[in-house]
């Protein structure tokens, strides 16, 4: 593949692309901490219903699907800078929108900026990182998407110290404002790689008529449900089921995420001395483990730490199927990508429902062991991909 870019250009474009990746977690990752706050800030005495919180969250995940499906058409056409800027413009013009917002209405229409912005970069910084490393594309993915779960724990983080310290929604939201004000400056002095040969883009439409591209989906749909269904309940999941306090909880979501981050990164430091198929096998047998572990085993502390350690073992899985998938359709292009993406947070919005609906029939524990089907139905996907490759 062609590499629009020299070298040092290279180098520089990947840094800003993992800052970036760590602003696209800003616009996934604060709501959750501040809902209680919400509440009494926009409601009144009376505060916020669940269903306007719920409301909240909607709106911000409308956007970035918004983002994604709308940006990877365009992004072929035009190329990923702009959407790059665009990207971090949005998630800057959010947050100073969300910190002065005077109202719910205000606020809710910020969110969905919030939204749209991390849906840009969702869908422009996959396939810009495998264009600039596509000897290694395996360990470029899970390096950078490392950097989603490090900006996971930093904004949960920066969220809690700012609840802690009496600074608040809106003081939180202006502390993280200059990342994407910088990234917009850095991006635009810099040019950027091309996604495809010089043989021109492979169609979605010839994609979606091959077999192995559509085994691919559906096991980056699996990886996705398994990351996303022990991360959202793994805050009450803690509190209700294994009877640990609230804030702890919530410390066991940033050590999830920094599990997570972890086992991106020690994918990407191994490279191509790993053959990804294999890992991501690992990956799925480890995580089948570990959620069973944490569902049944009656000793709290050995549950959780088993909860957090799924964060590790499932972390390679979404990055890597990105890496196998544009290593066999290089000219993929930004659609590909966007249509990857978009599956993968379909199982990420599959499975914390499932689990949900299955806890409120019987119990959390039994919801979250039934999420171990999606690891387990990825196993044998894995394998056969990698035979047919």
């Amino acid at each position: 593949m062609s590499i629009d870019v020299r070298p040092v250009r290279a180098r520089a474009l990947t840094m800003l692309s993992y800052a970036a990746m760590m602003s696209l977690a800003i616009g996934l990752n604060l709501l959750p901490v501040f809902l209680t706050t919400l509440s009494e800030l926009y409601g009144g005495a009376q505060g916020l219903t669940k269903e306007q919180l719920g409301r909240l969250g909607a709106v911000a995940f409308s956007g970035l699907v918004v983002g994604i499906i709308v940006t990877g058409p365009l992004a072929d056409r035009s190329g990923v800078k702009r959407f790059a800027i665009l990207g971090n413009a949005c998630i800057a013009i959010s947050l100073l929108g969300a910190a002065v917002a005077p109202s719910y209405a205000w606020l809710t229409a910020s969110l969905f900026v919030l939204g749209l912005g991390a849906g840009m970069l969702d869908m422009v910084l996959s396939p810009m990182v495998a264009a600039l490393h596509p000897e290694r594309r395996g360990a470029a993915m899970n390096w950078l998407h490392s950097f989603y779960c490090v900006g996971a724990a930093v904004t949960v983080l920066a969220g809690t110290i700012a609840l802690k310290a009496g600074i608040g929604w809106r003081g939180s939201c202006l502390v993280l404002l200059p990342l994407p004000v910088f990234l917009m400056i850095a991006f635009a002095p810099l040019r950027f790689p091309t996604l495809v040969t010089e043989g021109g883009r492979t169609p979605l439409r010839q994609l979606l008529r091959n077999a192995w591209f559509l085994g691919a989906l559906v096991a980056i749909f699996l990886g996705g449900a398994t990351e996303l269904g022990m991360a959202q309940w793994l805050p009450a999941f803690a509190e209700l089921s294994l009877g640990y306090p609230t804030w702890l909880g919530g410390m066991s979501l940033l050590l999830f995420s920094v599990a997570m981050a972890l086992g991106r990164m020690v994918v990407g430091a191994a490279g191509t001395r790993w053959n990804p198929y294999t890992v991501m096998a690992w990956g799925c047998g480890t995580s089948i483990v570990l959620f069973l572990i944490a569902s049944f085993l009656p000793v709290p502390a050995v549950a959780l730490s088993a909860a957090i350690a799924a964060g590790l073992t499932g972390s390679c899985l979404w990055p890597t199927m990105l890496a196998v998938t544009a290593d066999r359709h290089p000219d993929g292009g930004a659609s590909m990508f966007g249509t990857l993406a978009a599956l993968g947070n379909a199982g990420g919005i599959f499975m914390p429902w499932l689990v949900g609906w299955i806890a409120d029939r019987s119990t959390l524990a039994i919801g979250l062991a039934v999420s171990a089907v999606a690891p387990a139905a990825m196993l044998p996907l894995v394998l056969i991909l990698r035979r047919t490759r």
